[in-house]
């Protein structure tokens, strides 16, 4: 059974290319004390991550998985955060090893790549370009591109389309 070369890789960002816990533990962190709440540090900040940045704010300020703070709450940690991320977005976010050395051995096999993300553009443009990984991608779809953010299909369906592959490809 022969199998066709893929005409696209699409990869995902955090977690998978570049650990990306240590920058928002630390605005996690200091978006918390500035409500006056103790931070929860790194560590328990890495068991929360998932499912996106607003939801890692709820688990923050209830410190339960599912929990629902007061609107006011989160407003008011969904904006502070943003505020310091903006500034500390890729300080210490690291590659995961073998990242750079898999994604150009792709590219020097003619693969082309599309980074799919439920990063907001605001945040993954600058991370990608300070780890230097921006150029490696044919398409960058963030979590504010399309409609709906993975799992939806919605973005996979969308880089397929503006790379002209198809699912099979």
């Amino acid at each position: 059974m022969r199998i066709n070369k893929p005409k696209l890789i699409l990869l995902d960002l955090d977690g998978t290319l570049i650990d990306t816990v240590p920058d928002l533990a630390y605005c996690i962190d200091a978006t918390l004390i500035s409500m006056g709440r103790l931070p929860p540090g790194e560590a328990k900040i890495r068991t929360w991550i998932g499912n996106g940045i607003e939801r890692l704010l709820q688990r923050a300020l209830t410190g339960s998985m599912d929990a629902e703070p007061p609107a006011a709450d989160l407003a008011y940690a969904n904006a502070k955060f943003v505020e310091l991320y903006t500034i500390y977005n890729g300080i210490n976010s690291v590659l995961y090893p073998g990242v750079l050395a898999g994604i150009t051995t792709l590219r020097q096999h003619n693969y082309k790549l599309a980074c799919i993300t439920n990063k907001r553009e605001l945040f993954t443009i600058p991370l990608l370009i300070k780890l230097e990984l921006h150029d490696y991608f044919e398409l960058i779809v963030s979590g504010d591109t399309c409609a709906k953010k993975k799992p939806d299909p919605m973005p996979l369906m969308y880089a397929m389309s503006q790379c002209n592959v198809t699912a099979a490809e």
